[in-house]
């Protein structure tokens, strides 16, 4: 059983209505960053839905359901949930109606054929909304008339947009035929309104489509991998969906490699205790011999470190499982960015933030930023590459000693989009930075005016008071009048008792400048340009200057040309 939609609309919110958890409230930036996976016994289904509950007819153990994350980098993720399910659910905030991702989720379900029902949750964000929980019907009719208007409205706003994609759909309790119409539950994740009506639906559709697919199978094992993590004292896992068979402790098994499967051996079986999220268990995981379908497990086992999440997985003997093999879906190039993360859905996710931001991948790797790691990065030529983007996973502190002493910028988080923001924000700086000390080994363009009543020394330094009229002014920068004579070279810049290292265009400041005298070489009101050397012009050309330097680059060139046709070409 799937749980699909856009970004907070509720789908980690009504799991944790049905396990009493608070994974939601844990997440990272309140965002589901992993693909999860619960199992709800029927003994919590009867619990919460009372009365409406009818053992007679129930003839399911129990469902499992797999928590998707919403937010658009995580493609694959829902694509590889919606896609493994027999079922599902498709999560749609009654007031924000369909977003972006409900859609997507839509073209996934339509293309595996999954049956689904619509969850219109968030009713409770109705203005005048009164919280009753329980069934839908009787939390309906104790509304208010215009509470039971404005739902009424949204939900005929929902059915109209859900048209639009070739989806019949209408309130559960209006529906003759479920063959013909999707249905849809009007909840509240956060009170429990409806939530009963949505259990007891997903009950129905399960004996409805599954028939006796839902008997126990005591055949080979096969099954789907969620995610590979590199797990603290355990090494290398796989969160596995085991959709049919048995897997045993001990069993060979196959799994889906990027260019060839992966054989090993099954090492231990760990299973969430009933009602835990495999991703955040509240518990220790039970260790367990064996496991029928369908179950999330975590399994441990040699050689995983090759193991591509979204790959098959199967109880093979000798070499059946050869085909197993899985197209890799992780970019690689020649330059850009070094990405390590928790798991393999993460750098997933990661890739595609980075694709959308315009920003290029050179290596992604799961695991903590580990010293080679560093010397790697540390080696690259373009500064703007010397980083590491750290998802959710830690660095050893000979990589943290590392990178402090070769320059290399470890960016850790654990919210992927605040991740790629947080890189982008130290790109720019980077970037300022090596403009910046471009423009020291460059001579920029820039002029200045000798001040009235300024001349505070007249030689060795001279000290004059200027204003700068264009450009940027540092030390160590020559001089030149109008007329192309040397007016000296600048020792240092200051601005009352401090000293500057730069002054831009409106600054007024007093400049020491070697090898002039005032009241010979530069007179007051002067106009003094920086006097660039020719080769520099070609590189002033490659670069964006302001309006004003560019007017006074060609007023340098113009001034230069007096004595030479063809400087600065």
């Amino acid at each position: 059983m799937s749980v699909l939609g856009h970004v907070d609309h509720g789908k980690t919110t009504l799991l944790d209505y049905v396990r009493g958890t608070s994974v939601a409230a844990r997440e990272a930036g309140l965002i589901t960053q992993h693909i999860g996976a619960t199992e709800v016994p029927i003994e919590t289904i009867k619990d919460i839905c009372g009365k409406m509950f009818n053992e007679d007819k129930v003839r399911i153990p129990g469902l499992l359901f797999i928590d998707t994350p919403g937010h658009r980098a995580f493609t694959s993720m829902r694509a590889r949930g919606g896609g493994l399910a027999d079922l599902a659910v498709l999560m749609i905030d009654v007031v924000e109606g369909i977003k972006p991702q409900t859609i997507e989720s839509i073209e996934i379900l339509k293309r595996h054929k999954t049956p689904f029902v619509i969850a219109a949750n968030k009713v409770d964000r109705i203005s005048g909304w009164r919280g009753k929980g329980g069934a839908f019907l009787p939390a309906h009719d104790s509304q208010p008339d215009f509470v039971q208007t404005a739902l009424e409205q949204r939900i005929l706003d929902i059915i109209g947009k859900l048209y639009e994609h070739d989806i019949n759909a209408d309130r559960f309790d209006r529906i003759e035929d479920f063959t013909k119409n999707f249905a849809i539950i009007p909840m509240s994740a956060k009170h429990g309104e409806g939530i009963p009506d949505l259990l007891m639906m997903l009950i129905g559709l399960s004996q409805r489509f599954l028939g006796d697919t839902i008997e126990e199978d005591s055949g080979p094992g096969e099954g789907t991998v969620l995610e590979v993590k590199e797990e603290v004292g355990l090494g290398t896992t796989i969160d596995v969906i085991l959709y049919k068979g048995m897997l045993r402790k001990g069993d060979d098994i196959a799994i889906g490699g990027i260019e060839t499967p992966v054989f090993t051996r099954v090492k231990a079986i760990l299973k969430p205790k009933a009602l835990d999220e495999i991703r955040d268990p509240r518990d220790k995981f039970l260790q367990a011999d064996e496991i029928s379908a369908a179950a999330g497990v975590k399994v441990l086992a040699p050689d995983l470190g090759a193991v591509v999440a979204g790959s098959p997985i199967k109880v093979v003997e000798g070499n059946e499982g050869e085909e197993l093999c899985f197209e890799s879906c992780f970019e690689a190039g020649t330059e850009g960015v070094t990405i390590k993360a928790d798991t393999l859905g993460s750098l997933e996710a990661l890739q595609f933030e980075c694709r959308e931001s315009e920003v290029p991948i050179l290596r992604t790797c799961i695991g903590p930023v580990s010293r080679s790691d560093v010397m790697e990065v540390s080696a690259r030529p373009d500064p703007l590459e010397k980083v590491i983007l750290s998802f959710n996973v830690g660095t050893t502190q000979d990589a943290v000693e590392t990178a402090e002493s070769t320059g290399v910028k470890i960016i850790d988080g654990n919210v992927i989009y605040k991740l790629i923001e947080d890189y982008l924000e130290w790109k720019e700086i980077v970037t300022k930075q090596l403009d910046e000390d471009s423009r020291i080994a460059i001579a920029y363009p820039a002029k200045v005016l000798l001040l009235p009543d300024c001349f505070f020394r007249l030689s060795k330094p001279a000290i004059v008071g200027v204003r700068i009229l264009a450009g940027t002014l540092r030390p160590g920068l020559r001089l030149m009048r109008e007329d192309g004579r040397s007016a000296g070279l600048i020792r240092s810049i200051r601005s009352g008792d401090q000293t500057l290292q730069k002054a831009g265009a409106g600054d007024e400041v007093a400049i020491a400048i070697d090898g002039v005298t005032c009241g010979r070489q530069i007179k007051i009101e002067d106009v003094l340009y920086v006097d660039i050397p020719e080769h520099h012009v070609k590189e002033l050309r490659k670069i964006d200057l302001s309006y004003d330097e560019e007017e006074t680059l060609e007023k340098i060139i113009e001034i230069k040309r007096k004595d030479s046709s063809y400087w600065g070409m």
